[in-house]
């Protein structure tokens, strides 16, 4: 049996997970997340405020599918208790950001701005012109969110220009040089 699915979920003071036959819901006090349960899995909310992923006997892909549902409802949970976010830099002459209600204003030495449109539930804040925070309940889609944005321009290896994390280490690679 997978490793990861056996650990419990804790639930913290204001999370509540409730089950049903098609969907797991949570809900806390940054919004509710919903996820399409898998039939192969049975999942458990326990009297002493934790749930358990249990996979079903006789099916092959049970047990690693015990572990996926697992991560996927604690990232759940941590989502509406605390959330989550994602920091990118701007490295370059003239490149800019700024964000307007859902929309994200960039300039990346195009000839023309970006407008990105932030999907519902993704908020993005921008404390300098050169850094982007984007932030959400739901991490997967504050992860595309981020690399969607960074995939206008990602960072090159010759000067390191472009969009990157904030904890990213771009390798800077040598020029050719004149013999």
């Amino acid at each position: 049996m997978s490793r990861v699915g056996k650990k419990p979920i804790v639930l913290p003071q204001g999370v509540a997970v409730d089950v049903s036959a098609d969907f797991i819901s949570v809900k806390g006090p940054l919004g509710m997340l919903q996820f399409a349960a898998h039939p192969a899995v049975g999942v458990e909310v326990a009297d002493d405020g934790t749930v358990l992923c249990k996979p079903a006997p006789g099916v092959a892909q049970a047990d690693a599918l015990s572990g996926t549902l697992r991560a996927v409802v604690a990232n759940m949970v941590t989502g509406v208790s605390r959330g989550f976010e994602r920091k990118l830099n701007l490295i370059g002459v003239g490149y800019r950001a700024q964000a307007q209600g859902d929309t994200l204003n960039l300039t990346l030495g195009f000839s023309h701005p970006i407008a990105y449109k932030l999907p519902a539930g993704i908020t993005a804040t921008t404390a300098t012109q050169t850094e982007i925070v984007i932030k959400g309940v739901d991490r997967q889609l504050v992860g595309q969110v981020a690399a969607e944005v960074r995939a206008y321009r990602p960072p090159e290896p010759y000067k390191g220009k472009g969009v990157r994390y904030v904890d990213e280490v771009v390798v800077i690679k040598e020029t050719k040089k004149k013999k």
